[in-house]
């Protein structure tokens, strides 16, 4: 089966968030189970083209109603899975970051929808690759599905392809394109559910109506979207798809997530040695903090975008009240929206001695935060799945997170015993008290119940975050996707 990917983001190429991990990751699980899996996005100017061994691989003229742009396709492998990069001036090879605003993003996409498809005709033509299979990813690919739709009209080549679309952040819809798609000369979209809903203008609504099979980045997350806190206004379209609507558990990366081989790590460890051998990170880890060298104090982490979403409002209050009360250490990394990256400098300022921040991202910063803190904090308001969460729990942090998406799919909650039970701590209400509530019950579980603490974590070690079992799931959506091509 041929499964091209449509996205854009990619890591190691270009990554905001969590979309980046897993279209660099997936096409990499499904390659090994025999999926010919191949990645199309676009060349931004800041990616490195000897870094990633970049080379040019062909050129072809797109024409829409602005006019004719001329494209070139690039080409590399990640991981043995090949990658294209499609650049076309103005829209794509000079630009500093992945995304910018509405005026510039809304018509540099709509193009990249556009140009998907003649990019594929091309491919196939040079490398006999066509896709059964086009996998899109958010609002950004959200005019494909519509568009492969309306090309099955007149192109026999695209009555066999199926579409499947992940929604990894409800939130982002890419609203208002009406204007636009009439500028790039996009057929009206007539379909009854968008009609009825008043919502032909909204890409992401346009991909949950026209793709064949729909699906989360996890079950909770397929769950949470059904209503409409979670679902943007579009909890009403997602009803019409529900017999489509699949939850899926974002993977990891295990062999690049290895406490066993971190280079990053002073020690590194396992689920068999981590008892003797972890605790070298957490001194090292205080040390380069500046914090005082001490097993016995639980070591709070926290590695985050500094936006609203991940709980920061629940966060700082409750971080300031602990750390002004109790005998903890704080060390957080991140960078975001200005309010939040003062709050983080303020906390680390306010609390010299007992807390240190780092406000932007330093990879070593983050994987020794990672394998050296006690406790990971990550109270997200919502989370479609998440990765920190499943890298602490790897590298011994247990996390403590808010009962939504993929960390409630992700994280057991202690017993408040002998740890039967857990690999980590959770908390429901979105309020400052509940984070501090629950922060007081994992430092004082930290003092008093040392065996059941060790125990948590090697069960949360143990915990199988590959992404074998969910490329596997997709393996059979995407086979659902093509079947009801089939006879086209």
């Amino acid at each position: 089966m041929n499964v091209l990917f449509i996205s854009t983001e990619a890591d190691p190429f270009a990554k905001v968030g969590g979309l980046a991990d897993v279209v660099g990751s997936l096409p990499k699980a499904l390659s090994q189970l025999g999926v010919d899996a191949r990645v199309l996005m676009p060349f931004y100017g800041f990616i490195d083209p000897a870094r990633f061994n970049i080379h040019y691989f062909f050129s072809f003229e797109h024409t829409n109603r602005r006019g004719t742009t001329h494209i070139d396709i690039f080409m590399t492998e990640h991981d043995g899975v090949p990658i294209y990069l499609l650049r076309a001036l103005p829209f794509f090879g000079q630009e500093q970051t992945v995304y910018s605003d509405w005026d510039g993003d809304m018509p540099r996409f709509i193009f990249f929808d556009l140009a998907v498809l003649d990019a594929v005709y091309h491919l196939r033509e040079r490398t006999k690759f066509m896709p059964d299979v086009l996998h899109v990813h958010d609002w950004h690919a959200g005019a494909i599905p519509f568009l492969v739709d309306n090309r099955r009209l007149f192109d026999p080549d695209w009555r066999k392809v199926g579409v499947v679309l992940s929604i990894h952040n409800m939130q982002y819809q890419g609203e208002y394109s009406g204007g636009w798609m009439w500028e790039y000369g996009v057929a009206g979209r007539n379909h009854p559910q968008l009609q009825a809903r008043n919502l032909g203008d909204n890409m992401l609504a346009m991909a949950i109506s026209y793709s064949d099979i729909v699906t989360t980045v996890s079950p909770r997350y397929a769950q949470e979207i059904q209503y409409p806190y979670m679902a943007y206004g579009l909890d009403s379209l997602i009803a019409t798809r529900l017999p489509d609507l699949h939850g899926i558990l974002n993977g990891m990366d295990i062999d690049l997530w290895d406490p066993a081989t971190d280079p990053l790590l002073v020690a590194n460890f396992s689920a068999d040695t981590f008892r003797e051998q972890r605790i070298a990170n957490k001194r090292q880890l205080q040390a380069e903090c500046g914090l005082p060298v001490r097993d016995d104090v639980p070591l709070i982490g926290m590695v985050s975008r500094l936006v609203e979403q991940k709980g920061l409002d629940l966060a700082f209050p409750a971080l300031r009240a602990l750390l002004g009360e109790a005998d903890v250490q704080f060390v957080g990394l991140g960078s975001g929206e200005p309010r939040f990256n003062d709050q983080m400098a303020a906390l680390g300022n306010d609390f010299y001695g007992k807390a240190r921040t780092f406000v932007g991202y330093n990879a070593a910063v983050a994987q020794r935060i990672y394998g050296g803190s006690d406790i990971f904090l990550m109270p997200s308001h919502f989370e479609p799945c998440g990765v920190g969460q499943m890298i602490a729990m790897r590298y011994g942090s247990l996390p403590l997170v808010r009962e939504t998406g993929g960390l409630a799919d992700t994280v057991a909650n202690y017993d408040d015993g002998d740890a039967e039970v857990g690999t980590g701590f959770v908390f429901q209400w979105q309020q400052p008290e509940a984070v501090l509530g629950t922060l007081r019950w994992a430092a004082r579980t930290f003092r008093e119940r040392k065996d059941a603490w060790e125990r948590m974590q090697e069960r949360a070690m143990r915990q199988d975050f590959s992404w074998d079992t969910s490329a596997r799931e997709y393996i059979r959506h995407y086979e659902e996707a093509r079947r009801r091509h089939q006879g086209d």
